[in-house]
């Protein structure tokens, strides 16, 4: 995969215990238009604050990204960002540029200092790396605990040209919407401006990023960046960037979904559909309810259609609707229908549903004509034994 006006590296550097790549590079050949997502949680990595003043400084306009995996440089204090800083300014001499010009990410293990000089020495070797068919090596570099690299591109037709959208994404666990969640990164050949850009990016991320749940924790991480290398094609607005923009959340809406099936002990992914609510932001609280509840997951986990659970996570969101006009499906199964069992109801019928890798749960609130989805797991054995000994 290549990006007009891009270059990618991804090599090892020895940060990870387990190994493989840890250190990536995304290179602009010229200042590009950039825009970006933060964490919500109030607990910030270094990077994230860093690359957050950074996009301001530089009024939207960044040559790169250096990113490390297998440690989160989080919670570690002025050393952190000294760290990140550092890693700032190498990454800026390899690419020939300032080092108010890059956005910074780590991912991996909060609390633990870099190894400064292994990252630096990676830092010199992606450098040397960096070409334009390195995407593969770079989307591999930013994985921590995922199973497989997750990847989408596409290409959109703007006025006379056709422009690429290329976005990698890593995650399987502390997976919760609170404004992307986990690293992702974004290349564009379109030539669109920056506040464009950064509009274009919030409207693609709340119904992909902003839509899904593994476990309910927001990292001290996350960062969503998308760069415009604005090589091709003529600058974007009206329609063209209207059909960027829906483009870009189609992208992001392939890396989401991906990032949901590559979920620490995941066999299940369940679009949770709330109907029938007061506004879409209920509709969505409600989804969301759903989705993060323990008991509802545990139960998606062992294929279990035991529907008070979900009833009762939807009358927990602190939206007021109801009960007796609620209605309930797994699939095509009417499972509750006026607040109660439905009539007919065949149990086995939905614990087939349930045994499903992906089936849709709908819920109609009977309270309005707005409606949300959002993307929901199970919870498993796997996903405890995993967390259990991550660090080791």
């Amino acid at each position: 995969m290549t990006c007009p006006g891009f270059r990618f590296a991804g090599v090892a550097a020895g940060i990870k215990k387990k190994g493989g790549l840890d250190v990536g590079l995304i290179a602009a050949d010229a200042p590009a238009a950039a825009a970006a997502v933060f964490t919500g949680n109030r607990v910030k990595a270094a990077p994230v604050v860093l690359s957050a003043a950074a996009l301001r400084a530089a009024k939207g306009k960044l040559r790169g990204v250096v990113v490390n995996s297998g440690n989160a440089n989080a919670c570690t204090g002025k050393a952190g960002m000294a760290d990140a800083k550092a890693m700032a300014a190498a990454a800026a001499a390899v690419m020939g540029a300032k080092p108010g010009q890059l956005l910074v990410a780590s991912t991996g293990v909060i609390g633990e200092p870099l190894p400064m000089d292994r990252v630096g020495a990676g830092i010199a070797a992606a450098g040397a790396a960096l070409s334009p068919g390195g995407w593969d090596d770079f989307a591999r570099a930013i994985l921590t605990t995922d199973k497989r690299p997750k990847t989408a591109t596409c290409t959109v037709r703007l006025g006379r040209e056709n422009v690429t959208i290329l976005g990698c994404t890593k995650g399987a666990g502390m997976i919760a919407p609170n404004m992307a969640t986990t690293l992702t990164f974004l290349v564009t050949d379109a030539n669109v401006a920056p506040p464009a850009l950064a509009r274009a990016t919030r409207a693609a991320v709340a119904p992909s990023y902003n839509a899904i749940a593994v476990d309910g924790d927001t990292s001290t991480n996350d960062t969503l960046a998308l760069l415009a290398s604005g090589v091709t094609g003529g600058a974007v607005g009206g329609k063209a960037l209207a059909a960027f923009t829906e483009a870009l959340t189609d992208v992001c809406h392939d890396l989401a979904t991906q990032l949901m099936r590559d979920g620490e002990g995941v066999h299940h992914v369940v679009t949770i559909e709330v109907r029938g609510a007061p506004t879409e932001r209920a509709a969505l609280t409600v989804a969301r309810r759903i989705a993060t509840s323990p008991l509802v997951k545990t139960a998606i986990a062992g294929g279990d259609p035991n529907w008070g659970r979900i009833l009762c996570a939807a009358g927990n969101a602190g939206v007021p609707f109801d009960p007796t006009r609620v209605a309930l499906a797994l699939a095509d199964v009417a499972v509750v229908a006026k607040g109660t069992v439905a009539p007919g109801y065949d149990e086995a019928r939905a614990a087939a549903v349930m045994r499903e890798p992906a089936y849709t749960m709908t819920l109609d609130l009977g309270a309005g004509r707005a409606s949300a989805r959002f993307l929901a797991c199970d919870l498993s054995h796997e996903y405890v034994s995993i967390n259990a000994d991550y660090r080791s």
